[in-house]
């Protein structure tokens, strides 16, 4: 009956005898308005069908409806998997080696890249779920529990390779954590390494982030994406906020698959000293010989001295890549959290796993194209630059770009100055603030010893009572002084023993002063944190309030959060001012419209008061830090130009492969008498070649502008049987003619050119492709001429 039901084009929502049926057509609308609109849920799919057909909605009809997508999907993945394994592309890994063309599509010949690939990792709470529970249990004590699970015992595992599994994130739990952290926070970072940011991000500390909601199983997910977006792997966070854990799997997961990389995390200054510190991931490193292990890489919410070491501007081998491909991904992935929220642990995965194929596919891989032509475009326009930092080299009078280099050193070395206080100032420190309190408590009990009886109002004497009440109570806050002056007279002979301190300062003596400065050094460096945390809250409460998809209720919390974060920035400011004042020399006060146009933090970091006057040092100017970083993004520039003339490269010749391997075992297949297979290798062979001519319509234009130095010439690809059945052999290679006149104009990139320009220049380009690369199906030999 099922299979009769099929024949019809019907998916039966039971195995024997259905009597409730849903069109395959109806289902595939569904899958299809689902991915490209999330938010659409089952409910309201099957409402809109039964306001089609006229009739009332009827509850059970959801839930006949989700049994047979899931059949339906069950089916789709079942194809899929045939064809992978018709096609020789179903080994371990298969697809997270093939994930990018432009990353992982290595080709002959190619310059060698300082870092072979740059991915990307983050945590999003967004897609949290729910865990239904029975009511909470009532403890004898009184106290309630979190009641038991009432979820349905579900076995089934989401197919393809996406999702790490719990088990294999759970080999990396905390426990098998704790002698590593242990030794970790023992030494295992350097006070050259440390950069002071521990305390400004909550997922640093693992006893912040392993507590949770229970309300939610899963508390969001963990992706890797390459830097192009494309997904490498995913796995949940259960139970808790980004351990340590998810990163050290990532690693473990991609490194003896996809080999050395640099990855971006917005805590890499942390995790990247965690795992070096790692025995496993050390281990993979001396196995493979990698250079580095993972890059650790964020953006300006960290401090300065965290950024001179691994802010992307002065990372050698990034280029201009920020490495935030994962906020960008979110902002569009988050619309899944409406009809994720509350689906059981497999449909929520099964979403998930839907929208990251459809996205890496149908957007990821139509805009590769897109992306590849505005980094170069940036690229070209940061090198176009060139004039302008040559002015103001002469301006600062500065001979050679390496001075530079030197500039960013001597601020390393500034800032390490600050990064912690000398034990000996700090306990003179001390010693000096409890000479205050002992000061201050002396003069307390001399005040309450010469303390008269109060009068009456009128100048009326007090009778006996009042006044027997009144010295009593004199005579308690005189003890009560004298014992807090003992305790601060104590506190000073215990300092004094041990600084062996012979004779006590004094005030206004040379020792009581210097501590004095160090203490007003202390206060005004504590309250430039204070303001400077602040502002980093509004920064992101900004940039959240801001955000695509961010619902209203949502953005009128944030900004009633903003107003009173407001007052307290301008508390802070007040406390700031008036302890640079009290500084010796003053430092420079701040105002409001200072602090609120204050866009990194550097500039807190440059008014830090340190042992050495650093305020007229070239670096420290903003001419000059303007200039430096000026430098090095011409300097990456030039980087990120290389990495793009290689996976552009590859790009193109992943195109032409692709077309003609497939188109190769079409027929082979048909041959074979398997036209249901052959089939679907037509229909994936046309999902790829649709965006064939927008993509060369692109490059063709990259290549007419000046100084694109790449080739939109296909090249031989390293992983050639991957590809074929037969060998290739390149019998000639000629340099593709130029694509345009003398004389034309640039054309310009921007999001809707694709859609715009006319159709057929990209058909123009596409001739030129396969007029050059002739792909004999025969003898499989790969001709390139004229």
């Amino acid at each position: 009956m099922s299979t009769t039901c099929l024949r019809q084009g019907w998916m039966p929502v039971s195995a024997y005898y259905p009597t409730v049926v849903v069109t395959i057509r109806a289902l595939e609308v569904f899958r299809i308005a689902n991915l490209r609109c999330p938010r659409l849920g089952v409910q309201a799919f099957t409402r809109m069908l039964c306001d089609i057909h006229g009739v009332a909605p009827r509850p059970y009809l959801g839930a006949q409806f989700s049994v047979a997508l899931d059949l339906y999907h069950a089916v789709r993945a079942d194809v899929d998997s045939r064809v992978q394994v018709a096609l020789g592309r179903d080994a371990p890994n298969w697809r997270l080696k093939n994930s990018c063309p432009a990353c992982l599509y290595k080709v002959e010949d190619e310059p060698t890249l300082l870092i072979p690939l740059l991915t990307t990792t983050d945590g999003n709470n967004s897609l949290s779920r729910f865990q239904l529970r029975k009511r909470e249990d009532v403890r004898e004590d009184g106290s309630t529990a979190p009641g038991a699970s009432k979820e349905l015992p579900d076995n089934r595992t989401v197919p393809g390779d996406y999702y790490i599994s719990r088990e294999e994130v759970d080999k990396w739990g905390e426990e098998g954590l704790e002698e590593l952290m242990r030794d970790f926070t023992a030494g295992a970072g350097s006070d050259e390494e440390d950069g002071g940011c521990e305390d400004r991000w909550q997922n640093m500390k693992e006893d912040v982030t392993a507590r949770a909601w229970g309300m939610f199983d899963e508390t969001g997910i963990f992706p890797a994406l390459c830097r192009h977006g494309f997904v490498l792997v995913v796995m949940d966070m259960v139970r808790s906020g980004e351990l340590t854990k998810y990163g050290f799997v990532v690693s473990v997961h991609l490194l003896p698959v996809l080999g050395e990389h640099g990855n971006g995390y917005d805590i890499g200054c942390e995790y990247a000293k965690r795992c070096r510190a790692h025995p496993v991931l050390s281990k993979l490193a001396a196995e493979n010989n990698f250079k580095s292990l993972v890059g650790s890489f964020h953006g300006h919410g960290h401090n300065r001295r965290c950024q001179t070491c691994n802010l992307t501007t002065y990372v050698k081998g990034v280029g201009l890549e920020s490495l935030e491909g994962c906020e960008a991904y979110f902002s569009k992935s988050n619309a899944l959290a409406a009809t994720t929220r509350h689906a059981s642990r497999f449909h929520r995965q099964q979403a998930i796993v839907n929208y990251m194929q459809h996205t890496d596919k149908f957007d990821t891989y139509q805009s590769l194209s897109l992306v590849l032509c505005s980094k170069y475009g940036r690229a070209l326009e940061v090198k176009g630059t060139y004039g302008s930092l040559l002015d103001a080299m002469r301006r600062l009078q500065v001979e050679s770009r390496d001075v530079f280099e030197s500039w960013l050193e001597q601020e390393k070395a500034y800032l390490c100055t600050l990064s912690k206080e000398l034990l000996e100032e700090t306990m003179e420190m001390e010693y000096y603030q409890k000479l205050v309190n002992l000061q201050a408590a002396s003069e307390r009990v001399v005040d309450i010893c010469g303390a008269a009886l109060p009068f009456m109002p009128g100048g009326e004497e007090l009778s006996y009572a009042e006044a027997a009440k009144a010295t009593r109570r004199i005579e308690t806050q005189r003890r009560h002084a004298q014992e807090l002056r003992d305790k601060a007279l104590a506190a000073v002979h215990d300092l004094e023993l041990r600084m062996s301190i012979e004779e006590r300062w004094i005030e206004g003596g040379e020792k009581w002063e210097a501590a004095a400065t160090m203490v007003h050094r202390r206060r005004y460096q504590r309250a430039l944190d204070h303001l400077e945390g602040l502002v980093v809250a509004r920064m992101f409460e900004l940039a959240k309030c801001h955000m695509s998809g961010t619902r209203y209720k949502l953005r009128k919390h944030i900004a009633k959060a903003l107003q009173a974060r407001s007052k307290a920035i301008k508390a802070a400011i007040i406390r700031y001012n008036d302890a640079a004042e009290a500084m010796e020399p003053p430092m420079p006060t701040l105002d409001w419209e200072e602090v609120v146009e204050c866009a990194f933090l550097a500039d807190f970091d440059l008014l830090r008061e340190g042992r050495d006057d650093i305020r007229q040092e070239p670096w420290a100017l903003p001419a000059g830090r303007a200039a430096m970083d000026q430098h090095f993004k011409l300097l990456h520039a030039d980087e990120e130009i290389q990495r793009l003339n290689v996976e552009i490269h590859r790009f193109v010749t992943y195109i032409v492969d692709e077309e003609e391997f497939l188109a190769r075992e079409e027929g082979r297949l048909r041959t074979e008498g398997s036209e249901g297979i052959a089939h679907q290798v037509r229909l994936l062979r046309m999902e790829r070649g649709r965006f064939t001519s927008l993509h060369m319509k692109r490059l063709v234009k990259l290549s007419r502008l000046p100084g694109f130095t790449g080739s939109i010439v296909p090249g031989v690809s390293l992983s050639r049987e991957r590809h074929t059945l037969v060998s290739r052999d390149v019998d000639m290679v000629i340099p593709m003619p130029a694509m345009h006149p003398v004389g034309d104009e640039p054309l310009p990139f921007d999001e809707e050119e694709g859609e715009d320009d006319d159709e057929e220049e990209g058909v123009d380009a596409l001739t030129a492709l396969i007029q050059i690369v002739h792909i004999s199906a025969d003898d499989g030999v790969l001709n390139r001429d004229n």
